[in-house]
């Protein structure tokens, strides 16, 4: 991958992340604003269960995709590039509709034994309905990655963040005008209308580009072999993606019940949690949309570099990946530090959103940094480790919600995410000592920064 094609596909993909964040930031504004903390909580508590399923069905597919048909490309056979799409997309939306079936008909199930709350029970059902649709548009992407097409990913992106909005808003409009009773519903709806709007636009994608290149998908050139190929290469891929799916939804599920036994009521544990996953960590996330995009293109290019034996390279690339992503993170400490409370205010009305954006920011240039170097031991190969250091990081983060909520409130699991993010720092870096990483430099600008963040 050259280094135009990185530059130019992180800057794509930047400038889509940091339009859609904006958006969406607002969106979550909004949302907090018409159908309540408690509401937002409720919605929340439903996304872990989608992202299992799409773990389990699509992103081992999608990368999959990405990686056996830029190999075809390379050495110019655009139609077995094509191959590998239509059946790794078949699986994907096969597996997932077969999930989805299983989600819809067992609501009542999900909602009362895994998600501990029988009022998500509606919106488990309807959001099933989006599961294909979200496998479909996420295998288009991986196939664009492939292609070197960043734009059209990006493109796509803007769109499913536009209808989820506009949906979201007419839906509103809708429910005032008929006097009805404003609930995560609408949140759904334009959450399904927006997954759907993406699937079309793909699949006309898609079909722009196999008639661009004269492909047709029938008859498939060695299916057999290729379904083995994608699946060989996903499987690994997916398990690693569902267990640390798995252990981010057990903290999810658990955080209400924790606080309850802290001596909270149910609606004010709802409203704490809706409050730090619909208000505080979108806007903690809102900058990593530039270190997101950059790591997306760091893979290919660390493991084409890897291949090519530039061993002087890969550590000039890590050396400033580092540095700048933990300079990014070490700034948005200062920002959300200082002016925390008046954010908490000004654009959630809410004095606690501000404290827990207070306390969070510190986690920023580690979670940052994390982003960058989990890419960069993908592209290494190291995707073993980059499981390890990511079980153990959740790991950790469960223990201080079973341990420390009930003792402390929210703050043991404020406590517990920093801890987590620091000491996932600490074991990437160390992996990386093999590959060559300059860890002497690096760590100095690592307790550098630390430094001045704790004398401020």
């Amino acid at each position: 991958m050259s280094k135009q094609y990185f530059l130019k596909g992180t800057l794509i993909l930047t400038c889509a992340g940091l339009v859609t964040r904006f958006i969406g930031f607002f969106y979550r504004i909004f949302l907090s604003h018409t159908i309540g903390a408690q509401d937002l909580g409720i919605y929340q508590l439903v996304s872990p269960l989608q992202m299992l399923v799409l773990s389990i069905t699509t992103f081992g597919i999608q990368t999959a995709i990405s990686r056996l048909a830029a190999s075809r490309l390379a050495v110019g056979k655009s139609r077995d590039a094509g191959d590998i799409f239509f059946l790794g997309a078949g699986i994907s939306v096969l597996l997932s509709s077969l999930l989805a079936w299983v989600l819809y008909h067992n609501s009542a199930f999900f909602s009362a034994e895994i998600l501990k709350e029988t009022q998500t029970e509606p919106f488990i059902r309807l959001l099933s309905f989006g599961l294909p649709l979200s496998s479909l548009h996420i295998c288009a992407n991986g196939y664009y990655f492939a292609r070197k097409k960043a734009e059209i990913p990006s493109g796509i992106q803007f769109l499913e963040q536009l209808v989820r909005v506009g949906v979201t808003y007419l839906l509103y409009q809708i429910f005032l005008s008929e006097g009805r009773e404003i609930t995560a519903f609408i949140a759904v709806g334009g959450s399904l209308a927006s997954e759907g709007a993406a699937a079309f636009v793909s699949l006309l994608a898609i079909g722009g580009s196999f008639h661009k290149h004269n492909y047709t998908p029938l008859p498939l050139s060695q299916p057999a072999k290729k379904i083995g190929d994608i699946l060989q290469l996903s499987f690994p891929l997916s398990v690693n993606r569902v267990l640390l799916t798995l252990l981010s939804s057990i903290e999810v599920v658990l955080i209400p019940q924790r606080l309850r036994m802290y001596g909270l009521g149910s609606e004010e544990a709802l409203s704490i949690y809706g409050i730090l996953t619909g208000m505080v960590m979108p806007l903690l996330l809102f900058p990593s949309t530039i270190t997101n995009s950059a790591s997306v293109m760091l893979m290919p290019s660390i493991a084409e570099l890897q291949a090519l034996g530039y061993s002087r390279r890969i550590r000039y690339v890590i050396s400033q990946a580092g540095k700048y992503c933990f300079s990014l993170g070490g700034a948005c400490t200062f920002v959300f530090f200082f002016f925390g409370k008046f954010l908490g205010e000004f654009l959630f009305h809410s004095p606690t959103a501000g404290i827990y954006i207070q306390t969070m920011a510190f986690i920023c240039p580690f979670m940052y940094l994390n982003t960058a170097l989990s890419s960069i031991l993908n592209g290494l190969g190291k995707t073993g480790a980059n499981l390890v250091h990511s079980a153990v990081s959740t790991g950790i983060r469960i223990a201080f919600v079973l341990f420390a909520i009930p003792l402390l409130g929210i703050r043991g699991y404020l406590y517990g995410v920093l801890l987590g993010e620091i000491l996932l720092s600490g074991m990437h870096i160390f992996s990386l000592r093999p590959a060559n990483f300059p860890i002497d430099n690096f760590s100095g600008i690592v307790y550098n920064s630390v430094g001045k963040n704790k004398r401020k």
